[in-house]
Order: structure tokens, then sequence, then C-alpha cells
């Protein structure tokens, strides 16, 4: 008899009024217990990479040698400032960081904002060509003989960016792309020497003619530390593990405005891990 009343009573209701509590009619959710990664949340963590820094140091001479040559007719028709007496460094090191950051979560769409710290024990050091030349005569009928040579370095390399990040999830993986704005130090040094002869002659004096007059000029620029502006691009993919405990690896790559005629770069791998509260 109570099989017969069930039945009576499931017959009695309209065909969806069960609808809402069968799983089966929920779509694409899943039955049971969700097996998913929620990425919502703060995140800490640290990381380790390779990097291969590169500095362009063709344009750091030409402030200081500009500078030295300022009241002579050499610079102004000549412009031995812009002779390239250095060039360009490049070196691989490995590096280490940490990074903090939030995500919020949209369904699939992953946004969120990162800031992160590296320290790469790099050393630039530029290569020199020193350069020696003999100007025909400016205007006022001088001619010179000239000898530059140079020096420059960057040292101490540190960066700190503050990203923007976008990803997409597939299960437990979250591919992403991000960019944003770099802040870096490091020590820099650049220094540059001009001598040579006004009107050259084997033996240089004011008596000869037209007069001999030999000149020599030092010039340095730079800062302990030199602070440096810049953007950072890149992407990476987070792996997790646990609902609270994800591994990372990712490339990212920085460039900073030139600081004392210096133009810096930064191209760089990094795997890391973190704990998400």
């Amino acid at each position: 008899m109570r099989w017969v009343i069930c039945a009576l009573v499931v017959l009695a209701l309209p065909p969806g009024a069960l609808a809402g509590d069968l799983d089966v009619l929920r779509g694409s959710q899943t039955v049971g217990p969700g097996n998913f990664m929620n990425w919502t949340g703060f995140y800490v963590g640290g990381q380790y990479g390779y990097s291969d820094a590169s500095a362009d140091f063709s344009n750091s001479t030409q402030a200081p040698i500009a500078y030295s040559l300022r009241e002579l007719a050499l610079e102004s028709e000549f412009a031995p400032s812009a002779w390239p007496v250095l060039g360009s460094a490049d070196r691989g090191t490995s590096g280490y960081g940490g990074f903090v950051g939030y995500n919020s979560q949209w369904q699939d769409l992953i946004l969120g904002i990162e800031a992160n710290y590296n320290h790469i024990s790099s050393t630039l050091v530029a290569p020199d060509s020193p350069i020696l030349r003999i100007t025909p005569a400016t205007s006022g009928g001088d001619t010179y003989q000239v000898n530059i040579d140079g020096a420059g370095s960057v040292t101490n390399l540190d960066y700190a960016t503050l990203r923007g990040r976008a990803g997409w999830v597939f299960g437990n993986f979250l591919p992403y792309g991000f960019a944003g704005v770099a802040l870096g130090y490091a020590d820099i040094a650049v220094s540059a020497t001009v001598q040579g002869q006004q009107n050259p002659a084997p033996i240089c004096s004011s008596s000869n003619y037209p007069p001999c007059y030999p000149f020599a000029f030092t010039d340095t620029v730079g800062k302990n530390p030199e602070l440096m502006y810049g953007f950072t691009v890149g992407g990476g993919l987070d792996v997790a593990l646990t609902q609270n405990i994800f591994l990372r690896g990712e490339y990212e790559y920085v460039q900073f405005a030139p600081v004392s005629g210096i133009l810096v770069s930064i191209a760089s791998a990094h795997v890391g891990a973190a704990l998400k509260f």
C-alpha cells in the first residue's frame, strides 16, 4: 500500500517539479565532489631563474665628451661626442627573487595583479674601441688630432616589476600573459678621455704657425646606485598541485629607458613555487 501511495504522489506532480533536484538535468555541472582549482585569492612565492642581461653603451660617452669639448670649434663642427667609442655588453647569469599577487576568477577567466622582485648578479663591462682621427680644417682654419678613449660598466643589477595578468583555466593549468612597469637600480660608471692637438705638429708649441695647442680632458657620468624605469612583458604557466600550492614557469622581458646614455634590457626564464591563501 505504501508503494502505491508514493506512486500516486509522483504521478500527481507537474512534469518539471523534480527537475531541479536531478543532477543529470544540470548540463555540464559535475556529479559528486568538484575536482577543480579555485585560483581566487592572494598568493606569495619564490623563484629562481636564468637571465641574459645586455647593455648598449654606444651613446654613453656622448654627454661627457660634449661637455669637455664645449668651448672648441672641434665639437661644434665635427661632433666627436657622437663618435661611438664603447660597444654593447651581454652576459648570462642566474638570479633569484620573489613575488606576491592577487587573482580574481570569472568562470574560466583569471584577472590579477602581481609584484615581482629579482636580483641578478651580473656585471656588464663595455668593450672599448679607441678612436684616433685628424679632422679637416674648421671654418677658422684649425685642424685637430683627436684621440678618444672610454670605459663603462653596469654592476649589482636588481629590478622589480608591477604587472597586470590575464589567464585562462584549463583544469589545474593556468596559462597567462602579463604586462606592466619595471623599476631597477644598478651601479653605473662611464668615463671618457679626449686628448690631442689643435693644429698638430711633430713638436707642439704655441710658437708654431698656426699655433699648436695640446689638450686633454677626462669626464665621468653615472651614480651608485642609479634608478632605472621601464616596462615588462611576458607569459607563463601556473600548475596547481593542491588547492593551496602551485608551481610556475615563465618568460619575462624587461627594458629600461636609457640612463647615462646606456640602454639596459633583460630576458629571463623563471621557475618558482607559491602558496595561495
